[in-house]
């Protein structure tokens, strides 16, 4: 790769890495605000649910934007947003408010992401992009480690918007370079050339079901689902119950930033894993892990440093499983239909991204405590694993891989 390769490479990595920070902060942050504020944890529910809604519409709307003017200036006027967010959100007092500031967030971030990827694997040569592609990635549990470290010197110094006007700044620092210096795509800009924006329209989503595929698909989108929502339920609740079972702020603070390390080595270490002992196997073990350790978390505050140790595993295994689950659509649709597939399974697993902050503040506002909290956790893990149990039986099609080596 040529400097200017690895540079736009760079400035990518750097949006993802501020993406994570700002998308995974809330978790940590809840408890604080709460006490701070005045508002209960269970009206915090639909605040962190917000940010992923407006990702998710962003995500999809993106695209279409993108391809009329421009990756560039869609991955910078959405990295100016959520910076400008971010600092809205700093001065929120009530849970309106804050819900608000957090969708408007969510926009930004659900432009940026996609956009940045895809900018990522046009400049990066076609034998490179897995591996590349795959590094920017861990910026999202980077991000989130960042965050929490940051979070835990400044909220004793300055409280917990302190952790927001960073949020805030370092994004808009970075938009000001991304102006500066971000080329625009030169696919983009060859096909414009070369007389239009229009691009191939996509595989009708009626094709993910056609030629036995349908059952197939729907096992497929289980697992994302379920996957997702337990990601992100252990990001935005995990503080919040460590809190409810005695444990200081600096605790939760502790384990998020423990479960995004163990995030990064499952990210890094997934392919490695899926080569060796297979794809089915390696999901159905992360699952599997997650059914067993999700329940101790209620048995374990006693023992913080067993807690931290339990978290961190739950990450490598639930955000191992999400670059697993990934690398599983790509190699279960076929070429003509994988992009659809793809992008399908995602968008189902932003539903649950959204239902697992929810989920959580309802289970709250119900009175549950924190260890029926962490024993109800083990349903998505153990429909996950049925699913991907279920679907290793069914015929692959594919024309990039051995149907062998995917078992």
């Amino acid at each position: 790769m040529s400097r200017r390769q690895v540079w736009v490479v760079t400035l990518c990595g750097g949006v993802v890495i501020l993406d994570g920070f700002d998308t995974q902060c809330m978790g940590f942050l809840v408890p604080v605000m709460s006490e701070t504020l005045g508002i209960p944890l269970p009206a915090f529910g639909p605040v962190l649910s917000a940010a992923l809604v407006g990702l998710m519409i962003a995500a999809m709307a993106s695209g279409p934007i993108a391809d009329r003017w421009g990756r560039r200036w869609v991955v910078i006027m959405s990295v100016a947003v959520f910076a400008v967010c971010a600092l809205l959100t700093a001065r929120a007092n009530t849970p309106q408010e804050l819900v608000l500031f957090r969708f408007l967030t969510g926009l930004g971030l659900g432009g940026a992401l996609p956009n940045a990827v895809a900018l990522t694997s046009e400049f990066t040569p076609r034998h490179l992009q897995p591996i590349v592609i795959g590094a920017i990635f861990v910026g999202m549990p980077a991000g989130a480690f960042v965050a929490s470290q940051a979070a835990a010197i400044m909220i004793p110094l300055w409280g917990w918007r302190s952790v927001f006007v960073l949020g805030g700044i370092l994004p808009l620092a970075l938009a000001v370079l991304l102006v500066a210096v971000l080329p625009e795509s030169a696919e983009w800009l060859a096909e414009r050339s070369h007389g239009g924006l229009a691009r191939r329209r996509g595989v009708p989503v009626k094709n993910l079901f056609a030629d036995g595929r349908a059952v197939g698909t729907l096992l497929l989108w289980i697992p994302f689902f379920m996957n997702l929502l337990i990601l992100y339920f252990v990001l935005s609740w995990l503080p919040s119950l460590l809190r409810q079972s005695g444990l200081p702020v600096s605790a939760g603070v502790q384990a998020v930033a423990a479960f995004s390390l163990g995030g990064m080595v499952g990210t890094v270490t997934q392919g490695h894993i899926m080569r060796e002992i297979g794809t089915r196997l390696a999901l159905s073990v992360e699952f599997a892990i997650c059914v067993v350790l999700i329940p101790s978390l209620a048995f374990t505050v006693g023992s913080q440093a067993l807690m931290l140790g339990i978290i961190f595993v739950l990450g490598i295994a639930v955000q191992g499983a999400q670059a697993g689950l990934n690398a599983l659509a790509a190699m279960f649709y076929p070429t003509e239909v994988r992009a659809t597939g793809i992008g399908w399974a995602l968008g189902v697993g932003r539903v649950g991204s959204i239902v697992g902050p929810s989920l959580g503040g309802l289970l709250l506002s119900l009175r549950w405590t924190p260890d029926r909290i962490f024993m109800a956790a083990v349903a998505p893990a153990a429909f996950a694993s049925a699913a991907i149990l279920a679907a290793g039986r069914l015929p692959q099609k594919t024309d990039a891989f051995d149907p062998a080596k995917l078992l």
